[in-house]
């Protein structure tokens, strides 16, 4: 359904992304965060579901500024590998840059909002308080969030957040909650990553409810 196209960021950094397309005129537009595994088929196949619920998605690769075309699976060293890019080498002022080039590139479809997941549910909880225009922001487990606390979103955020990931112990999240409690928090009996039908930790009952969640929330922010 999608194919891969170039977009500019405001530094001239040329960077990929994956871009799906609705049927017909698009709801409006959804850039999707990817996790640490790059835009590998899941993050895709996300991609092409929103565009099936009538959305222009578009997820940029993220990681492209450390490697391009980064796309691994989910076991042991992929996760590794991963961990050591968030931690060592990316510049997140860099990845705010390519988010906002993402939104330019889908302003024709209307209002836009994004979705990330795991290290990308940080990148969208950083993007509502970094980047201008978007209309709404969707976070799922997204790590680190907790030390993030004193951002101040400009749009609307959904947080879908797992009971038992234990890489967000829960009495942080919960007081990340308090804080926050202006924004919608849900909580899930599951893991770390059970949106992801490629992971062990995917939980499709969970999976299911976030999903409608968070097309209730694009209907009433984006349309």
């Amino acid at each position: 359904m999608g194919k891969t196209i170039e977009l500019a960021a405001a530094d001239g950094y040329k960077l990929s992304a994956y871009r799906a397309e609705p049927q017909g005129k698009p709801k409006g537009a959804l850039i999707v965060a990817m996790e640490i595994f790059g835009v590998n088929s899941h993050i895709r196949s996300i991609a092409d579901g929103y565009a099936a619920d009538g959305y222009l998605a578009i997820a940029p690769a993220l990681f492209d500024r450390v490697e391009r075309g980064y796309d691994t699976g989910y076991g042991p060293a992929d996760r590794q590998t991963g961990i050591d890019i968030i931690q060592k080498k990316i510049n997140l002022d860099d990845t705010m840059k390519d988010v906002a080039a993402a939104l330019q590139s889908v302003a024709s479809a209307g209002k836009a909002g994004i979705v990330g997941y795991c290290w990308g549910g940080r990148v969208s909880w950083l993007s509502a308080a970094k980047v201008g225009g978007l209309a709404c922001a969707i976070s799922y487990y997204g790590g680190g969030i907790p030390g993030l606390a004193d951002l101040q979103p400009k749009c609307p955020v959904l947080f879908h957040w797992g009971e038992t990931d234990q890489s967000l112990p829960l009495d942080q999240v919960k007081a990340f909650a308090a804080k926050h409690s202006g924004e919608t928090h849900y909580f899930y009996p599951a893991g770390h990553g059970f949106n992801c039908d490629q992971r062990e930790s995917y939980d499709a009952a969970s999976a299911k409810l976030a999903r409608t969640r968070s097309l209730e929330f694009l209907r009433k922010h984006v349309g």
